[in-house]
């Protein structure tokens, strides 16, 4: 077993596995996805029903063929239906309610073949005034939500990279815009600044509202914040479909793309390249009441 990097060090030292190619110019281009696979709801009947949905829902990764996934709504069996069926990635994360194997996950599956997890720098933290403690809600929202975070390390490079996934309330904005606000917060004092973050999720918001627009740039500031975010992230969607009006992706079964309910994002840090983003909406009948979104980045090495 291949030994740990020494944190926020660059290193070819240990050398890849011969399955991962070296990228000469530093660079890691991530296949990203955020996923909400919707929880094993036993009202739920005929093709909504999980065991109907497991076979549809790997076959959808599987066609995506992401390097990471960030996953939301999954219950305990689910993750674990999912990571057996997926034995080439690994996966991270915890139930929301209590911090072990209690309520939803946000978890995030990750390719085993290219990267090894930095043990040093990953955890997750509920979303609320006490976020180390688990299962905590003090911002009016009726339900614990949580963001789990990762560092990676690039086994065709060296280097270190970010996986941020979470799940906003999806009723109280109050809830939303202090989330927004402990997010940047979190991404700001990482261990490693100088790693590039990707940050994945059902945020419960379009793009215009004030708490996502928040982590990407919205000048107008928060309750609780004196100014813009410094260091904001940009919406791969964003980048490539600024004009598209049909942009659903919480679709309620309906698995029509009709109007701007696109409530999954996915946010990477500035200097990324961005060259593809794209909602995944052609599985007749639809695996989850959500679509997934998927996005190609590159981040360059900086010298």
């Amino acid at each position: 077993m291949l030994g740990l990097l020494p944190q926020c060090q660059r290193s070819r030292s240990l050398g890849p596995p011969k399955a991962v190619p070296i990228r000469p110019d530093g660079a890691i281009e991530l296949r990203l996805m955020t996923f909400n696979v919707r929880y094993e709801n036993p009202g739920d009947r005929g093709s909504q029903q999980w065991k109907e949905r497991l076979a549809g829902v790997v076959r959808v990764i599987r066609k995506a063929q992401p390097d990471c996934i960030g996953v939301q709504e999954a219950l305990h069996g689910q993750a674990a239906d999912l990571w057996a069926s997926l034995p080439d990635y690994e996966f991270f994360g915890v139930g929301r309610d209590d911090g072990r194997r209690g309520g939803e996950y946000s978890g995030i599956f990750y390719r085993r073949d290219r990267f090894r997890p930095d043990p040093t720098d990953q955890g997750t933290f509920w979303l609320s005034d006490t976020p180390a403690v688990a299962g905590s809600k003090t911002w009016g929202n009726e339900i614990p939500r949580v963001a789990v975070w990762l560092r990676l390390i690039d086994l065709g490079t060296g280097r270190g990279f970010y996986v941020f996934n979470t799940h906003w309330d999806h009723r109280n904005q109050v809830s939303r815009e202090r989330a927004a606000l402990l997010m940047a917060r979190r991404i700001d004092s990482r261990g490693c600044p100088e790693d590039p973050v990707a940050l994945v999720g059902d945020f419960n918001s379009v793009e215009s509202n004030p708490g996502l627009s928040y982590l990407t740039g919205n000048p107008a500031p928060l309750a609780g914040s004196s100014q813009p975010w410094q260091n904001a992230l940009v919406d791969t969607y964003q980048v490539h479909h600024s004009k598209e009006k049909n942009r659903r992706t919480l679709h309620f079964w309906k698995a029509n793309r009709d109007g701007n309910l696109k409530v999954d994002h996915i946010l990477v840090s500035r200097g990324a390249r961005v060259e593809a983003a794209e909602i995944l909406s052609t599985d007749t009948p639809a695996v989850s009441d959500h679509f997934p979104v998927t996005a190609r980045v590159i981040f360059p090495l900086v010298k």
